[in-house]
């Protein structure tokens, strides 16, 4: 009995750009071998044309999706590949290029991330804020907002004021408190919660009384059968 001996892809060479896969760079691999110049150059237009296809341009600007596939083409046959690119088309080798800045990650807190940033720099400037009645005033506030979001990603528990309490003098380090005396947290989500229903009323009577310019104007008027 004959053994085929059929090579495994593992044993091939690796692939240089995935996301064409392995029967794009063997025939750019071939191409790069055609003696003729003239079909040289057109089997290697037809190879890009399938990268093209294979990796369809979205919302990529044309003209840098072009030159993307032309340089990828270019180093998929290690720069060895004698054709000419079209025009506005530049061929850089990828060491030559010059690599963006590495954009570092946005350190934030670990505590209590269900509040948000926006809750955190609001406390920051809280704490800044000279002692006094304003001051009182705008914790306050902060700890109405803290409560309608807790509310807003955790609807199926309830929260007293006491948590919201004791989660803004951890976030803040104890330097800020609620005062004696202060309202009910849940004043800023109920009037939060009139302003919406507000909103939708106002919106279905726009909606009525387009409905009714419509029957006047005759726009959506069906004849009656005689």
């Amino acid at each position: 009995m004959n053994n085929l001996k059929i090579p495994y892809n593992t044993e091939k060479e690796e692939i240089r750009f995935a996301e064409y896969g392995r029967l794009i760079q063997e025939l750019i691999l071939y191409a790069r071998k055609i003696e003729v110049p003239e079909q040289r150059q057109k089997a290697v237009e037809s190879i890009i044309g399938m990268m093209q296809l294979l990796n369809p341009i979205g919302n990529r600007h044309p003209d840098d999706y072009r030159e993307k596939l032309w340089n990828h083409a270019f180093a998929i046959a290690n720069y060895e590949l004698d054709v000419t690119p079209p025009p506005g088309v530049t061929i850089r080798p990828l060491a030559t290029r010059s690599k963006p800045e590495r954009i570092p990650y946005p350190t934030t807190t670990t505590r209590l991330r269900h509040y948000g940033q926006h809750v955190q720099r609001l406390i920051q400037k809280a704490i800044a804020m000279p002692d006094g009645p304003k001051k009182e005033a705008f914790v306050e506030v902060i700890a109405s907002y803290m409560k309608l979001a807790y509310k807003t990603w955790n609807r199926e528990h309830y929260v007293s004021d006491d948590v919201i309490k004791d989660d803004l003098e951890q976030l803040s380090d104890g330097q800020l408190h609620l005062h004696e005396g202060h309202s009910s947290l849940d004043v800023l989500a109920s009037s939060v919660r009139k302003d919406v229903q507000n909103q939708n009323a106002s919106g279905r009577s726009r909606q009525k009384g387009d409905n009714r310019s419509r029957r006047r104007n005759g726009s959506g008027f069906r004849k009656r059968k005689k």
